[in-house]
C-alpha cells in the first residue's frame, strides 16, 4: 500500500529532506508557480493606475452623494412653496415651477429665476437672470428666508402682469392666441413627420419583397 510521503517518512524514522529530491518527502514545499507569483515585483504603474481607479470610483461616489443632497434640499423648499402657488388665481401661467437634476441641480419657478444651492451645499441661492446680468435676490440657510423671498418675487410678477393687462386689455388674447397658433403648428409638423416616417417604411417593405421575390426566381 502507498503511504502518502510525509506519512512514509514519519513511519520509517526518515528526516524531511528540503529541498527534496524527486521521490523523496515533499512535505510544506510551495508549488513552483506559487513562488515564482511571489517572486514577481508589482509594476509601479499598474499600482498606480489602480490606485488612480479607487480614487475616482471615491470622488464618482462623492459627486453623487452631493448632488443627491442639493437635489432633497430643494424638494424641502419645493414643498414648503407649495401653500404659495397653491393660492395663484386658476388664469395666472407666468410661472412653471420645477426641480432640474443636472450637473447642477435647480429649483426653477419661472424662465428666468431659480433657486440653486451654494458651495457649501447648504445655502440656498435665489437667482435672478436679467438683461444685464444674474442677481441673487436672496440668501440664506433658512428655509422660511427663501419662501419669503420667493413670495415676493411672485407678488411683484404678479402686480407687472395686472398693469400690463391694465395698459393692453388684449394682451392675453394675442398671447393665448399667438399660442395656440405655435401648438397647431407644431401639431401639424408633427403629423406630417408621421406620415413621412410611414411612407418611407412603407417603400423600403416593397423594395425589400421585390429583391427577396427576385432572389427566389432567380
Amino acid at each position: 500500500m502507498a503511504l502518502f510521503p510525509p506519512f512514509a517518512c514519519f513511519l520509517s524514522g526518515k528526516a524531511l529532506v528540503y529541498p527534496p529530491i524527486r521521490g523523496s518527502c515533499m512535505w510544506g514545499k510551495k508549488r513552483k508557480s506559487e513562488a515564482s507569483a511571489e517572486s514577481v515585483p508589482v509594476s509601479p504603474l499598474k499600482e498606480a493606475v489602480h490606485q488612480a481607479r479607487v480614487e475616482a470610483a471615491e470622488r464618482t461616489s462623492v459627486v453623487v452623494d452631493l448632488r443627491d443632497a442639493e437635489v432633497a434640499r430643494l424638494e424641502l423648499l419645493n414643498d414648503a412653496l407649495d401653500p404659495l402657488f397653491a393660492d395663484l388665481p386658476p388664469d395666472v401661467d407666468l410661472f412653471d415651477r420645477g426641480i432640474s437634476r443636472g450637473e447642477t441641480p435647480r429649483l426653477w419657478l419661472d424662465a428666468v429665476a431659480h433657486v440653486a444651492m451654494g458651495r457649501d451645499k447648504r445655502i440656498y441661492r435665489f437667482l435672478h437672470d436679467t438683461r444685464v446680468g444674474r442677481r441673487v435676490l436672496a440668501e440664506s440657510h433658512e428655509i422660511p428666508e427663501i419662501v419669503q423671498a420667493v413670495t415676493t418675487y411672485v407678488a411683484r410678477r404678479l402686480v407687472e402682469r395686472q398693469r400690463a393687462l391694465d395698459e393692453d386689455p388684449g394682451f392675453i388674447q394675442r398671447i393665448a392666441r399667438s399660442a395656440a397658433d405655435r401648438e397647431r403648428r407644431k401639431r401639424r409638423w408633427r403629423s406630417l413627420g408621421a406620415f413621412a416616417f410611414g411612407f418611407s417604411l412603407g417603400i423600403l417593405g416593397l423594395l425589400a419583397a421585390g429583391a427577396l421575390v427576385a432572389v427566389r426566381f432567380h
